[in-house]
């Protein structure tokens, strides 16, 4: 049926350009030329005016009554004055639209050109400029304080006893983390983030394990660095001058000299200065020293020339060679600078994250209970958004971002209300962050109080209590993701 009436749209249209055609031909044929225009021609095109506006208005009003509505009803407290304030934005927008347009048409049709008519115009009226300054200007003042009130209401600070959730982002799905039953948030840093550990949740293994990961690529690079070719013969031939130069003398002019230097001391010691004698030894033997740290040096390179580690870079790779190793000194600074550090309730780092709950899939939250969410990215920028509840926050990388909301309709009530057992409430990505940017969703469940206190109590911490025959990690889901992440710098 649909493509039937889309088929008599179409030749319709297709009718009415060849009709224009056939009138413009039989206006050729009478003689009269294009741009002479008459004045029922005029006010033909002032009565298509009105009437094309009826017909504007009438679909405009079926497609707003058919398609107008803003889907699920608010399953938030905020959302309902979301969309209160989106019903006064819409209503003066409204307003507007009709004014404007009614005005538009109006005056199309009943100041159509005459003959015996003269234009009129306004070179200026302070009045008239006034009234289309100020008014709008009030009403963006009154739209923008209405909104920022909104806003507040969903940004400011959370109850004591909220539920704090946070939320990370990533291409291309996303992570829940609950506090445990110490209320509070492991410290997380990105510097410990593991295919275990895709959080980078602060622990006393995972510190150790990150410095111990960083070591092994440290000592990577400097051996590279120490092996390339060309550095190597470079440093060989400043050995080598170094020792046959003015700086060594080699073996026999060494000797003669050392010769010299015993006849002095030997007439100084004749003449009772022995202050100069022992000076000319340390000097000596500092002498002796260097000659012999660049000997051990220089076989130390020939060695190393021999070996089948050499390898040969350019200019800019060895530079980059050392950039990286540049970033992974200053990376293993950041990971050493990491330190235990007391919350409020005296608990330290390692205590406070040993228990929290990472979850992936699905969150579940309590109906009728504030809650706080903490939003993170861990790559690009995302948007996290809940159209059910009316909510929409950015995830930054390096920002955590808030709000806060309390639901108000279970999803067991809310598929009743739409009549649709298999609704469920998601959270998307409301940013094109990718390729798979469309499959960046999760569940979310809103159950009773009991029913979230049964589901939080089945999930596992974080770390595994001691004396546990579980795996350190509980969390099934850090094993999954091992298989997508890759460390890198």
């Amino acid at each position: 049926m649909k493509l039937l009436i889309l088929l008599v749209v179409v030749l319709g249209l297709v009718a009415a350009v060849q009709l224009s055609k056939v009138y413009q031909l039989s206006i050729s044929l009478r003689g009269k030329r294009e741009e002479d225009i008459s004045e029922a021609d005029n006010r033909l095109n002032g009565g298509l005016f009105l009437a094309f506006m009826v017909a504007f208005y009438a679909s405009f009003i079926w497609l707003l009554v058919k398609y107008g509505s803003y889907g699920t009803p608010p399953a938030s407290e905020h959302g309902v004055a979301v969309d209160r304030l989106m019903d006064f934005n819409m209503a003066i927008i409204f307003v507007v639209f009709f004014i404007v347009n009614t005005l538009l048409f109006w005056f199309s049709a009943k100041y159509y050109h005459r003959a015996d008519r003269k234009a009129r115009f306004f070179v200026h009226d302070t009045r008239l400029e006034l009234v289309w300054t100020v008014i709008p200007s009030v009403v963006l003042a009154i739209i923008i304080a209405y909104g920022l009130q909104t806003w507040n209401e969903m940004t400011g600070e959370a109850s004591e006893d909220a539920l704090r959730v946070e939320l990370y982002s990533k291409q291309f799905d996303w992570t829940a983390r609950y506090p445990g039953s110490d209320g509070e948030f492991g410290q997380a840093n990105y510097n410990l983030i593991t295919p275990m550990n895709a959080l980078g949740i602060v622990t006393a293994d995972g510190v150790d394990a990150a410095l111990t990961e960083i070591e092994e690529k440290i000592a990577k690079v400097e051996n590279e660095i120490n092996y390339e070719k060309g550095h190597l013969l470079a440093e060989r031939a400043s050995i080598e001058e170094e020792l046959s130069g003015g700086h060594g003398h080699g073996g026999d002019g060494h000797g003669g000299h050392d010769h010299d230097h015993s006849d002095h001391a030997h007439d100084d010691h004749a003449h009772g200065d022995h202050g100069h004698d022992e000076h000319a030894d340390e000097a000596h033997d500092d002498h002796d020293a260097h000659k012999h740290a660049l000997e051990a040096r220089l076989l130390e390179v020939n060695h190393m020339l021999e070996s089948d580690k050499v390898i040969i870079l350019t200019e800019a790779a060895f530079e980059a060679k050392e950039d990286k190793l540049y970033r992974l000194l200053r990376h293993r600074q950041r990971i050493q600078e990491i330190r235990n550090f007391d919350f409020d309730s005296e608990l330290t780092a390692w205590e406070s994250g040993a228990d929290d709950q990472v979850v992936k899939g699905e969150f579940h939250l309590p109906v009728g209970r504030e809650v706080e969410f903490v939003f993170r990215s861990r790559d690009v920028i995302h948007s996290a958004y809940m159209p059910q509840f009316r909510a929409q926050m950015n995830t930054v990388p390096g920002v955590p971002t808030r709000f806060k909301m309390t639901p108000t309709i279970t999803t067991d009530s809310m598929r009743m209300v739409l009549e649709n057992p298999d609704f469920d409430y998601v959270l998307l990505c409301n940013k094109v962050c990718g390729a798979a940017h469309f499959n960046m969703q999760m569940k979310v469940v809103i159950e009773s109080q009991e029913s979230y206190d049964a589901w939080i109590s089945e999930q596992g911490e974080f770390i595994v209590k001691e004396g546990s025959d579980e795996p350190e990690m509980e969390q099934a889901s850090a094993q999954k993701e091992s298989q997508t992440i890759t460390a890198s710098l």
